[in-house]
């Protein structure tokens, strides 16, 4: 299963769906019980690995968004860091280091990526606070 193709075929909701239910049968199947849910085949298996990869690279991507909106509605680094149960300084070197991938992935064919102004813009959001 290529992630990189399942990626682009899903959103978060229905790659968490899809997953949801592969899980569900995955815990449930009994090979015993032919009643019961099937047990997943390979594919479904590999399926299910790579949806859980598009889910976490997805919720990242997500995470990195609504730093960008806490910090522009005032959020101090250490607020961030207490939200997302890390430190101040983990909290800004994961943000510089998505800011630093969205400048390298401009002008790539699926990815916009960030300009010259708006890669300024979220550095300037990166600025040490006093909290």
């Amino acid at each position: 299963m290529d992630v990189d193709a399942l990626e682009r075929q899903h959103t978060l909701m229905s790659a968490v769906l899809r997953y949801d239910e592969l899980r569900a049968r995955d815990s449930l199947a009994d090979p015993d019980d032919p009643a019961g849910p099937r047990p997943l085949t390979r594919g479904e298996a590999l399926e299910l690995l790579a949806l859980g990869e598009v889910i976490a690279r997805r919720a990242a991507q997500g995470r990195q968004l609504t730093v960008r909106t806490a910090r522009t509605t005032g959020a101090s680094w250490a607020q961030i860091g207490r939200a997302l149960g890390a430190t101040r300084q983990s909290a800004w070197e994961a943000h510089k280091r998505w800011i630093d991938a969205q400048v390298a992935r401009r002008g790539e064919a699926d990815h916009m990526g960030f300009d010259d102004e708006e890669a300024a813009e979220a550095r300037a959001l990166l600025a040490n606070d006093a909290d």
